[in-house]
Order: C-alpha cells, then sequence, then structure tokens
C-alpha cells in the first residue's frame, strides 16, 4: 500500500476515470458520401476563432460567456479551463448548427463535464464518443477523443448527422446518440439539462 501511495504521488500509476453510466452511439454502415462529408467535418481541429457581424453579437456572447462560466464553476474550479471549455463549445455547436445550450445540456448528462471518463461500454469524454467513430471518420487514433476541442468535435458533428438523419427531429436525434432511440428517459434528462443553460444563450440570436 506504502508503495503504491509513492508510485502514486510520482504519477507512476494511472488514476483511472470514473466511468460514465449513459448509453452510447451505435455503430451503423454509412454510405460513402456520408462517411466523407463528416471526415471532412471533424478533420480541422484548428482553435476556435469566434466571428460576430456586429459588436451587440459579440457583447452577447461575452455576457453568455461569463454567465455560464459561473453556472459552471462548482464542476470546474480552475478559470481558464472553464474559459477554454465553454469558448470551444460554443465554436463547435454554432459550427455543426447546434444550441451550445442543448450541447450543454448533453455533455451534463452524458459525462457530468468529466473530461477523461469512460462508460462501460468505451464512449469517451464530454461527450461520450464511441472509439468507432475515429475509426470510421477520423484517423483511428481513438486516445486523441480525451482532447477537448476533438471530442467536442466528433460529438456535435455526430449529433449533427443524427439530427439530419431524422429530418431535424431533435428528440429521436439524442435517442440515436444515447442509443436508446424510441425511448424518453435521455432526450427528457438532456431537454431538462438543456433548460438551465438556455436563458441567456437565446440572446445570442
Amino acid at each position: 500500500m506504502i508503495a503504491r501511495r509513492g508510485l502514486l504521488a510520482f504519477g507512476l500509476l494511472p488514476v483511472l476515470p470514473r466511468p460514465a453510466h449513459a448509453g452510447t452511439q451505435i455503430e451503423e454502415p454509412l454510405a460513402d458520401a456520408v462517411r466523407s462529408a463528416l471526415s471532412r467535418a471533424v478533420a480541422n481541429d484548428a482553435p476556435p476563432r469566434p466571428a460576430f457581424d456586429t459588436i451587440e453579437e459579440r457583447l452577447a456572447y461575452l455576457k453568455w460567456l461569463g454567465t455560464a462560466s459561473e453556472r459552471l464553476e462548482r464542476r470546474e474550479a480552475e478559470h481558464q479551463t472553464r474559459v477554454e471549455f465553454l469558448e470551444t463549445l460554443w465554436y463547435e455547436s454554432k459550427r455543426a448548427g447546434l444550441e451550445p445550450s442543448l450541447v450543454l445540456g448533453l455533455v451534463q448528462v452524458e459525462s457530468g463535464f468529466r473530461k477523461y471518463v469512460v462508460s462501460s461500454a468505451g464512449a469517451r469524454g464530454y461527450m461520450q464518443v464511441m472509439p468507432f467513430w475515429a475509426r470510421l471518420i477520423g484517423d483511428g487514433n481513438a486516445s486523441r477523443l480525451f482532447h477537448m476541442q476533438t471530442n467536442l468535435r466528433f460529438g456535435c458533428v455526430i449529433l449533427r448527422h443524427y439530427l439530419d438523419i431524422e429530418r431535424g427531429d431533435m428528440y429521436m436525434a439524442l435517442g440515436r446518440y444515447n442509443g436508446s432511440r424510441g425511448r424518453s428517459v435521455y432526450p427528457d434528462a438532456v431537454f431538462a439539462a438543456r433548460r438551465r443553460w438556455e436563458i441567456d444563450v437565446k440572446r445570442l440570436g
């Protein structure tokens, strides 16, 4: 026991993340055109640089960022880490045509905002992305799903893909994302969590 404590102190033993209890995406065949489109969508991982047409939009974004950061503080105490996470989530949500409040709700339900969490089925990170997606549309390196922007990029692109399949029906798209299509528990939980985050996001238009 003493030896193990010593190894942990020097970082020589891995600290295993607490498991997540969310569901998982189910691997389905992808048409070549869909696979290519999704691969292009996740390929560019340049740092997020939001652009605004007006000063009012930028001010609304900064207000959202400050408010969301305050609300997230009890889950992530380090200010810079919170801000980087929220900036990236906002950027990736908008890039995929999703509401940041919805994605925040999904992350809350899926992982509880834990970066390195792994589900019993192997889903990884903030948005609990299954490793098979790295093979289908990424570079095959599933360990990159623990990288913040990669995880959020994949998660948002996958949810957008499911939303397109379900012709805009977010209830059914969330069911696909969670591997529980047609059952209400998961979509209801995400929608409920979204309400915590959506008040200030609405002002972004």
